[in-house]
């Protein structure tokens, strides 16, 4: 069966006018967005953790030489939370999946809340890393099948912004929780979803594509307020899924080669050099308190994450994206440059060195270029925030088309964990070879592909249903 004959039996689903909309979209969109939440509170766990763990007496257990791990795993945990999430969310569906992950979320914290040695923390943030991956395919998923046109931008950002809420929340506990009360924190969000989806419906696009049309119906109801604009699809409809002589057609090559590039994009910009940075460079500008570096950082981009989603609607993904990546060609350029004029002439020092060689400097030249890096670091923490931040994944709900969707958002999801980890791991090294400043002026080069990639390869996906967004792919 080809796409053209997929495209001619999908189900039409239109939302009845904006007078008689449902508000339960609302609250079905928050229930699961709660899982992006654990998912940032998750990822933020390891910046207060680590601290408190050192700083804790025997009997607690010791990270010694795998503090770099114990950051590090839940990249690879997630990695293979999205090829399992691929699987889940086509066969279990989108909001059993959602159930689902809130297990390892909870086992996970719960294990590293007992953990008498460093494999139990290990342990436990490998199971909270599969139930990122999860959450960080389904939730999207979710969002986008029962959001209509007019709020997709909008609920689907919130994914994003989610994560970087969760993150700020695990920076503002660590403050005044120790590592293990902070892991029990770890399983209120998702313990609250697995009660509040126990009460939302399915998708309606995946009831009707499982020909379970009364209760797509009923889910419209429940959701939309109204079971009008939907018109059923011819009985012959079946099932399919993904086969690799499907990528010759070019409504699913199209959109997998888009959503694998955003991911990577995502990860080259040089968000994670960024904030291996953040501390030490408020600590340069005389910060009295610098571990308020990651607090103020998380405010940034809680902030410009609700403004791109109030926006996202009436902008569009694509400006909002071209814009998101100018802002940071500028800023990791004026990062670079920091680190240029710090560095003050050549040298075969480590990254670690260039960044003691500031403090060489006068007390007045040291704060100037200090406040420069500052500066650049918000800019592009901002930057990121409006578009490559939530973007990338609220199109990776939009683009491919129903009977892919579990697939080929797995790729996508699995490039980004992949991605994240390679360049986590390998920006050390980076650094020895190309020093701080050329580190972030190559960053600043694949902002600028990214921008080239966004204007000449990325529709538009705004004020369009998802049957039309496949339909653009295939040309029709």
């Amino acid at each position: 069966m080809t796409p053209e004959d997929q495209e001619e039996i999908q189900p039409l689903l239109r939302p009845p006018d904006s007078a008689t909309l449902g508000r339960r979209v609302f609250l079905a969109a928050f229930a699961a967005a709660l899982g992006p939440l654990s998912f940032g509170f998750a990822l933020g766990y390891s910046s207060p953790a680590i601290p408190s763990l050192r700083r804790s007496a025997p009997p607690a257990p010791r990270l010694d030489d795998y503090a770099s791990w114990f950051g590090a795993i839940v990249n690879l945990g997630a990695a293979a939370g999205g090829v399992l999430g691929g699987w889940l969310v086509d066969r279990a569906g989108r909001k059993l999946s959602l159930l689902l992950c809130t297990v390892p979320f909870v086992t996970g914290f719960a294990i590293i809340t007992a953990a008498q040695d460093v494999w139990m923390l290990l342990g436990g943030r490998l199971l909270t890393g599969l139930a990122c991956g999860i959450a960080s395919l389904v939730a999207p998923v979710y969002i986008s099948e029962i959001a209509y046109p007019e709020v997709r931008g909008l609920l689907g950002s919130c994914v994003q912004l989610m994560v970087v809420t969760g993150i700020l929340l695990a920076y503002l506990a660590g403050r005044v929780l120790e590592w293990r009360w902070l892991a029990v924190l770890g399983c209120v969000p998702p313990a609250f979803m697995l009660l509040l989806m126990c009460c939302m419906p399915e998708t309606p696009r995946f009831l009707l594509a499982q020909h379970k049309l009364q209760e797509a119906l009923a889910a419209m109801q429940f959701l939309w307020g109204s079971e009008q604009g939907w018109e059923e699809p011819p009985v012959r409809a079946e099932h399919q899924g993904f086969h690799l002589a499907q990528l010759k057609h070019p409504g699913i090559y199209k959109p997998f080669v888009i959503g694998i590039s955003l991911m990577v994009f995502q990860q080259l910009s040089g968000i994670n050099a960024v904030m291996f940075y953040a501390e030490t460079i408020f600590e340069e500008a005389k910060f009295k308190d610098s571990s308020l570096a990651s607090v103020i950082v998380g405010v940034i981009q809680v902030l410009f994450t609700a403004v791109a989603a109030l926006v996202m609607d009436r902008a569009g993904r694509r400006l909002l994206l071209a814009l998101s990546g100018v802002v940071m060609v500028f800023s990791t350029g004026a990062f670079g440059a920091y680190f240029k004029l710090a560095q003050g002439g050549p040298s075969n020092s480590s990254h670690v060195d260039h960044l003691a060689s500031v403090s060489m400097e006068p007390a007045s030249t040291t704060v100037g270029l200090s406040w420069l890096a500052v500066g650049s670091v918000c800019l592009f923490i901002a930057g990121f925030a409006v578009g490559w931040g939530p973007i990338p994944w609220l199109l990776m709900s939009e683009i491919f088309p129903l009977h892919v969707k579990g697939m080929a958002t797995g790729v996508c999801v699995l490039t980004n964990w992949l991605m994240a980890f390679l360049v986590t791991k390998e920006f050390s090294s980076l650094m020895e070879v190309l020093r701080p400043y050329g580190t972030f002026w190559l960053a600043s080069a694949f902002c600028i592909a990214s921008v080239l990639f966004t204007l000449s390869c990325v529709p538009e996906t705004k004020g369009k249903t998802l049957e039309q967004i496949t339909a653009h792919f295939e040309g029709r």
